[in-house]
């Protein structure tokens, strides 16, 4: 039996959780079912209660106290107790049928898919060499104010990049976020971010003095981040992501269900989610349990 879901990450302040929420209530107002699962062992309010999560098996509050970690050791734990407890997950997965979008919300710590093993080992077990088989999809979300500093907009869609090469599954990369950039960012200029290329970054550069940049104190902040060197690294990092021409993004407003319904579609069509499922009468009807999720 087929299943379908989204692995929902990003960087910490993208808007991961909130766009969970959104997704489900979208999901419910549409009359589709959906299977939350939170692998945040950090996370603790929820505006939908997870269907599975990650604290029923560990905590970070309890590896940190045990363990003497700090908060990055400690989720790497958690995580690599996660993979030494597969079942964990396969016996709450395995029983749902394909007309469930499985929603899985990672934390904001981009190392642990795009510099360690964790979790590609884990879609690896979703995906291929499990038995769930699960059609999976990344989304990867980057907030949309990072639009103004273009380094580190540039920086965001090196770690997505990088997220899509390490997982190997079917991305779509989201700018979160939008209603805090549309007053302040003309929308010819940020319809240039949806498909990033170099010349973004060399359009950014303010002409600076040479002159006054060479008395410049070397220990200031914003000599550093304004010198040669700065520059010369984010040019490569553009031009990397130009060669490579992999990125580009969607954007996201959590308060417009055009926008949501517009995500949704393209994660649909990743995973190729409607092509599986059975004609519904029209009488048929979802049924809600007390806690509002579907039974």
């Amino acid at each position: 039996m087929s299943k379908f879901g989204a692995l929902v990450m990003g960087p910490a302040g993208a808007g991961k959780t909130t766009f969970c929420n959104s997704l489900i209530q979208h999901l419910r107002l549409n009359k589709r079912s959906c299977f939350y699962v939170n692998l945040d062992p950090a996370a603790e309010d929820f505006s939908y209660e997870p269907d599975l999560d990650i604290k029923d098996l560990i905590s970070l509050e309890d590896v940190m106290e045990e363990m003497g970690l700090g908060p990055n050791g400690g989720l790497i734990y958690c995580f690599e107790f996660l993979l030494e407890n597969l079942d964990f997950l396969t016996q709450a997965l395995e029983p749902l049928s394909e007309e469930y979008l499985i929603i899985i919300d990672l934390p904001g710590q981009i190392e642990l898919y795009t510099h360690i093993p964790v979790v590609p080992t884990l879609v690896r077990h979703l995906t291929r060499f499990g038995s769930l088989n699960v059609s999976l999809c990344a989304a990867y979300l980057l907030e949309s104010t990072f639009v103004i500093d273009r380094a580190k907009f540039f920086a965001g869609t090196l770690s997505a990049m990088s997220a899509m090469i390490m997982l190997e599954i079917p991305h779509v990369n989201i700018l979160s976020k939008m209603d805090l950039v549309k007053g302040s960012v003309p929308k010819r200029q940020l319809k240039r971010f949806l498909d990033p290329d170099a010349s973004l970054l060399e359009d950014g550069n303010n002409d600076e003095d040479p002159q006054s940049r060479a008395f410049a104190d070397p220990a200031d902040k914003e000599s550093v981040m304004g010198g040669g060197s700065f520059k010369k690294l984010n040019k490569a990092v553009a031009q990397l992501i130009d060669d490579f021409s992999m990125v580009s993004f969607l954007q996201l407003d959590v308060q417009d269900e055009d926008s949501i319904g517009g995500v949704l579609s393209h994660i649909d069509n990743a995973i190729q989610y409607h092509e599986a499922q059975e004609p519904r009468e029209p009488n048929d009807e979802i049924n809600y349990g007390e806690d509002g999720m579907m039974e």
